[in-house]
């Protein structure tokens, strides 16, 4: 796995810190965070510093788009892991609409869309577990999906 290849530098890591910068400053125009950066990279040794040093995981660009939509646009599985584990939120919606699972599927990434859909029915499934222990005869409440088409023909979610 990419993790364990990943040769940081102490001296690196000491520089980015005396930097002064914050791991959730944005640092461009595009309102774009380190952590977009490195998942949009599909660096995940640096993302998981990022991750390490309390970035936000679910700060958004000026498109609207977290790290995981940025790594579900290259078909960085291992970024995608990362964020996932480290509990983002994949239901989120761009400016498009769109959200990291179906960039995945319209750019290509079947493998990563998959994934990031086995991952959403488990968070439902559990949700909607705990939901019925807190009280057994309330209803469960399902997420549907309403479509909506853009001028390119592509269907996408309306959040």
């Amino acid at each position: 796995m990419l993790l364990l290849s990943c040769n940081l530098e102490e001296d690196d890591l000491k520089s980015l810190l005396e930097t002064g910068a914050s791991v959730n400053a944005p640092p461009d125009p595009q309102e774009q965070s380190p952590a977009h950066l490195a998942a949009g990279g599909g660096l995940a040794c640096f993302l998981l510093w990022q991750l390490q040093t309390g970035a936000d995981l679910n700060q958004q660009d000026v498109l609207g788009e977290t790290p995981l939509h940025k790594a579900a646009k290259v078909g960085s599985l291992d970024c995608l892991s990362l964020l996932v584990a480290s509990d983002v939120q994949i239901g989120v919606c761009n400016k498009n609409g769109q959200t990291a699972e179906d960039l995945a599927w319209s750019y290509g990434f079947p493998e990563c869309a998959r994934f990031l859909t086995m991952i959403k029915c488990m968070q439902t499934a559990r949700s909607s577990g705990e939901q019925q222990e807190r009280d057994p005869r309330a209803p469960v409440l399902r997420q549907k999906r309403s479509f909506r088409t853009v001028e390119s023909g592509v269907m996408k979610r309306k959040c």
